[in-house]
């Protein structure tokens, strides 16, 4: 996720998807070819629902993805559908129930909780990073006086993104994952590594997309509270909306059961790179930006709740969904990212990649259509099939579908 055109916006809300097709192990046998390929829906309002379907199909089946899963809310109706495998090895399908690591979709959580902070009257958006952390943001072109919270959150901070850093990415999702998928990392850790590179120019008039800005958020809850941004998150949020799926997992590698296995090509782009197995793996590289594990339907239930207002008050609302514009009608609002579909909808969520998992979590402004879904892959042959899993739900048809015009 970088700074720049319309084609970097479009990157950021697929998370930066690693371009290209896997080569995957074929399931045991036919019949469980057969019933992964079809896939499994469930749920009421199935019928309108044959365009996200056939998206959700296409992850596997054009996108190379192993497995993929949606699941919606409009109004009162839920639906659920899934393609492919959990385990390729197994011929294992998707369920309704998996635990998967929502990656990038925690800045929603972390986000909110700041908001709730503000509410209260204990920091304000307009407090500097030197107010609660002071001298973390110096040198190397850096000042902390003049980056505000809200610049962190909506990404106009200029703060460089240590996953980034060359080494850092090698190590952490690249090809020395296997080797350092257990390291632990602390956030000064983190932050340090950000500021070995340059701020970035024009952060606002140019956002640009970085992780660091929310280690550094998850650093100020911590300040203002005395607790962990986990904790924090988990006392606000997590426990009064019962979300039972979700947890920050700290340096704790495994998912909680169900879960499918993560496959990754460690961000190789090549035709036949190799996939790999990794679901486990210590999520404190990136830790407040990235480290919450949920479901589907738990993630539609915090959407609904904080869209719909059970989270935080007007104020402080008008200001998560106060967008910046980055292009192409994308934009970031705090915490979240904007996104102007084909067919005139504007939805608003926050989309998640990491290692073994690829999710989109979004939905309409006034909370009364969600659409949670994930991949159990890193990868795509192009970012449009991630796109096209949005216009399906909220246009009703996916611009695959309408580019290929009638059969």
């Amino acid at each position: 996720m970088k700074q720049g055109s319309s084609r970097t916006a479009r990157l950021a809300l697929v998370s930066a998807a690693v371009l290209g097709a896997a080569v995957l192990a074929p399931p045991p046998n036919a019949a469980n070819a057969a019933n992964a390929a079809n896939g499994a829906d469930t749920g009421r309002g199935e019928g309108g629902h044959e365009a996200t379907r056939a998206a959700v199909r296409a992850l596997v089946a054009s996108g190379g993805l192993p497995g993929a899963v949606a699941h919606t809310q409009d109004g009162s109706a839920r639906w659920f559908t899934s393609a492919g495998h959990a385990d390729t090895a197994t011929g294992r399908g998707r369920s309704a129930d998996e635990h998967f690591r929502a990656a990038s979709i925690t800045k929603a959580f972390i986000a909110t909780t700041l908001l709730q902070l503000e509410a209260e009257g204990r920091v304000r958006m307009d407090d500097t990073v030197e107010r609660w952390l002071p001298g973390l943001l110096r040198g190397n072109g850096y000042d902390g006086s003049a980056i505000t919270l809200r610049r962190l959150l909506n990404h106009t901070s200029g703060i460089a993104d240590h996953t980034d850093d060359p080494a850092f990415a090698h190590d952490a999702v690249g090809p020395g994952f296997p080797e350092h998928r257990y390291d632990s990392h602390t956030p000064g850790e983190l932050v340090a590594i950000a500021l070995t590179h340059p701020p970035r120019p024009d952060p606002q008039g140019q956002p640009a997309y970085s992780n660091t800005n929310f280690v550094i958020a998850g650093m100020v809850i911590e300040r203002a509270t005395g607790r962990s941004y986990a904790d924090e998150v988990t006392r606000r949020v997590i426990r009064p909306l019962k979300l039972r799926g979700t947890s920050f997992p700290g340096a704790v590698p495994r998912l909680p059961a169900p879960h499918p296995v993560g496959y990754s090509r460690f961000h190789r782009s090549e035709p036949d790179a190799a996939v790999h197995d990794a679901t486990q793996q210590n999520m404190s590289w990136l830790g407040a930006a990235g480290e919450v594990i949920s479901t589907g339907g738990d993630l539609n239930r915090f959407h609904r709740a904080l869209l719909g207002g059970e989270l935080l008050p007007p104020a402080q609302m008008k200001q998560m969904l106060d967008a910046v514009p980055a292009g192409d009608g994308f934009g970031y609002g705090l915490g979240v990212e904007f996104a102007a579909l084909s067919c005139g909808v504007q939805v608003v969520g926050k989309s998640g990649r990491t290692n073994g998992s690829l999710s989109g979590m979004f939905g309409t402004r006034d909370g009364r259509h969600q659409l949670t879904f994930n991949a159990n892959g890193d990868w795509l042959r192009g970012d449009s099939l991630y796109l096209d899993v949005i216009e399906a739900e909220f246009c009703g048809t996916s611009r695959r579908a309408r580019d290929a015009g009638p059969a």
